[in-house]
């Protein structure tokens, strides 16, 4: 179901989500050759723990008997989401890092809010480099299609034909989604057109808060499960970036939540 958010809600979620980015911008700081995973499992935690919050993601049921094992998701290189903080991973130059982060703030009977980027390590490779800068563009123009009376497909039909322009591969078995009271709720918001008569293209309303998450591979949309079940990866083995906002609708447009 998807629900309305109340103005006193919406400046809980507003206030927990610009702690939650300012937490992000010191992981982005943090990551740089040497670095190792764990070390910003640590520091992820004791931010959310000192900000009044609470991780959203650690311990989150993934299905089968698996609980996912951070308060980070840390994918990396071909990675395109769920890579766990934990066990340590080191960094080393070259590589891309998706830093994938949600929080209930406050502790106790909070609201959440969800956010990402991906970010280079030491000197990466030029395909790399646009790969990233791309895919963040995307982010801001699916962002800039969000007002009340537009749809899903308005979204999804955005970012996908901005990064068609570059021959990237749009993942289609991940979607943004519905987040506040729970980390991730309906509706599911796609990064690629649904077309206009689909039952999932619903109508945009003032007050409903979505989390935007293009994900972007260097070569096909494809992607596989990893071996430990839930890390899901590029089924060409390629390189994939992600950036993500948690915004609220509004009459004119929308406001970042997560900034």
């Amino acid at each position: 179901m998807v629900t309305i958010k109340t103005a006193a809600e919406i400046d809980i979620l507003r206030q927990g989500g610009h702690k939650l980015a300012l937490i992000l911008r010191t992981l982005e700081k943090a990551v740089k050759p040497g670095v190792d995973t764990a070390y910003l499992e640590k520091l992820t935690e004791d931010l959310i723990i000192k900000a009044g919050g609470r991780p959203a993601f650690k311990g989150y049921d993934m299905g089968d008997g698996i609980f996912f094992p951070s308060a980070l998701c840390a994918s990396i290189n071909n990675e395109v989401v769920h890579g766990p903080a934990v066990p340590a991973r080191v960094l080393k130059s070259g590589d891309i890092i998706d830093l994938d982060i949600g929080m209930q703030w406050p502790r106790e009977g909070g609201l959440y809010t969800d956010t990402c980027l991906t970010v280079g390590v030491g000197k990466i490779s030029q395909e790399a480099k646009k790969l990233i800068k791309v895919t963040r563009e995307s982010l801001v123009v699916g962002i800039k299609a969000v007002k009340a009376g537009n749809t899903l497909n308005d979204i999804g039909q955005a970012i996908e034909g901005y990064i068609d322009q570059f021959g990237y591969g749009v993942v289609r078995d991940l979607v943004g989604h519905g987040v506040g009271y729970q980390a991730h709720e309906d509706p599911n918001v796609f990064n690629y057109a649904i077309g206009a008569n689909s039952r999932e293209n619903l109508t945009l309303k003032e007050g409903m808060v979505i989390a935007i998450e293009p994900m972007v591979n260097l070569g096909s949309w494809e992607v596989k499960t990893a071996k430990n079940g839930y890390t899901v990866i590029t089924a060409d083995n390629s390189l994939s970036a992600h950036f993500e906002h948690s915004v609220v609708v509004t009459k004119n447009g929308c406001e970042i939540l997560t900034k």
